[in-house]
C-alpha cells in the first residue's frame, strides 16, 4: 500500500514549482524594460525649469516693452509745452485734437466772457437813428469801412430821410453821394431798390422778420441779423469776414460757408448771447486779431487760442499792431478796461485817440 501512493517529492515535481511559474511569467523588471520606465519618460519631456528658460521671463519681457518713464519722455509733458512760450508771454496750452463737444463749448464761452470784459461797450459801429438808417448803412458797409460809411450817410439821410424819399431819388445824385464808399453804382441800385420794396410791400417800415428782410434788394442774412439784433432786439449772429476768420482760428468750426458757420457757432451759445457775441468777436477782429498779422503778444485770450503764434508774439511789437477805430461815442471806455491793465495787460488809448 505504501508503494502505490505517490510520495510528496513526486507530487512536487509534477506540479510547476512556484519559482518555475514565476520564470514563465514576465517579471516586473522585464515589463519595465519593454515599456519606458518612469525616469526615462521624465527625461524625454521638458522639465519645468527647461520650459521656463525657453519662454521669456517676466523681467526680460519688461525690458523689451517701453517703461512708463521712457514713454513719458517721448511725449511732451504739459510743463515742457508751457516752457516753449518766450519769457514775459502767456503760456499757451493748445486744445487737444480730440477736444470733446463739451470742452469746446466751455472754451468758446470762456472766450466770449473774456472778450466781454475787454469790450464792455461793444456795439454796431455804424451810426444810425432808426431801422431804415441801419439797414441802408449796413448795405453800404460792404467792401469798405464803417468809418467811411459814417462819413457818407449823414449827407444821404439829410437829403433822403425816409424810404419814400430814397425810392424817388435820382440815381446819379445818389451815386455822387455814395462814391466814397466804393462800388457806388451797385450800392445805389441796392439802396434805391430796397427803399422801393419797403414803400410798396411794407408800408415804408423795415420788417422785423428774417424771412422778410432777406427778400429786400442787397440784403442777405448778415445784414438781416444786424438789423434784427440792433434795431429790434432779436438775437442773431452776424457772420462777416472778421467773424468767419476768428471762429475758424479758435477752432469753433471748420465750416467755410456763412450759413453753416452761423449754425455751428449758434449751437455753442445760448440764443440770448448771439447778438453781443457777434459784437465781441467783430471788435476783437478789427482791433487785435487781424487777418494778415494778428497781435498775438497783446491778445488777452492768447491762453485760450489754438492759433497763438500765427502773428507777432513779442509784446512790444504786438502793441504797435493794435488798431483803434476813430470817432468815439458817448460813454466810451479804455480798450481794454482798467481791470485788464491793472493785471499787466496792454496799455491802450481811448477810442478815437489814434
Amino acid at each position: 500500500m505504501a508503494k502505490k501512493t505517490v510520495p510528496a517529492t513526486a507530487v512536487a515535481k509534477k506540479t510547476a514549482p512556484a519559482k518555475a511559474a514565476a520564470k514563465r511569467t514576465a517579471p516586473a523588471s522585464g515589463d519595465g524594460t519593454k515599456t519606458a520606465p518612469k525616469k526615462t519618460a521624465a527625461k524625454k519631456t521638458v522639465p519645468a525649469k527647461t520650459a521656463a528658460k525657453k519662454t521669456v521671463p517676466a523681467k526680460t519681457a519688461a525690458k523689451k516693452t517701453v517703461p512708463a518713464k521712457t514713454a513719458a519722455k517721448k511725449t511732451v509733458p504739459a510743463k515742457t509745452a508751457a516752457k516753449k512760450a518766450p519769457p514775459g508771454q502767456p503760456s499757451v496750452a493748445e486744445p487737444p485734437r480730440d477736444e470733446s463737444h463739451t470742452a469746446l463749448v466751455r472754451r468758446a464761452r470762456r472766450i466770449n466772457r473774456e472778450l466781454a470784459e475787454v469790450y464792455p461797450y461793444a456795439h454796431p459801429e455804424l451810426d444810425f437813428q432808426n431801422p431804415f438808417q441801419l439797414i441802408v448803412a449796413t448795405v453800404l458797409s460792404a467792401q469798405t469801412t464803417d468809418l467811411r460809411v459814417n462819413q457818407t450817410t449823414p449827407a444821404l439821410f439829410a437829403k433822403y430821410p425816409t424810404p419814400e424819399d430814397l425810392a424817388e431819388a435820382n440815381a446819379e445824385k445818389v451815386e455822387e453821394i455814395l462814391r466814397p464808399t466804393g462800388f457806388f453804382r451797385a450800392k445805389t441800385k441796392s439802396v434805391i431798390g430796397l427803399s422801393k420794396a419797403l414803400r410798396d410791400d411794407f408800408g415804408g417800415e423795415v420788417p422785423g422778420r428774417l424771412e422778410d428782410l432777406v427778400k429786400l434788394p442787397g440784403v442777405g442774412r448778415k445784414t438781416a441779423f444786424v438789423v434784427l439784433g440792433n434795431a429790434f432786439g432779436r438775437p442773431g449772429i452776424t457772420v462777416d469776414t472778421h467773424f468767419q476768420r476768428l471762429v475758424r482760428r479758435w477752432k469753433w468750426t471748420e465750416q467755410t460757408e456763412p450759413d453753416k458757420i452761423e449754425a455751428a457757432v449758434g449751437a455753442l451759445f445760448p440764443k440770448s448771447e448771439w447778438t453781443m457775441l457777434s459784437h465781441h468777436v467783430i471788435f476783437h477782429g478789427r482791433r487785435i486779431c487781424h487777418a494778415r498779422k494778428p497781435a498775438c503778444g497783446a491778445c488777452p485770450i492768447a491762453p485760450l487760442c489754438p492759433a497763438y503764434g500765427e502773428g507777432e508774439t513779442d509784446p512790444e511789437k504786438a502793441r504797435k499792431l493794435l488798431k483803434y477805430e476813430k470817432g468815439g461815442f458817448p460813454g466810451q471806455r479804455l480798450n481794454p478796461p482798467q481791470a485788464y491793465l491793472d493785471a499787466g495787460g496792454i496799455p491802450a488809448p481811448p477810442l478815437g485817440a489814434g
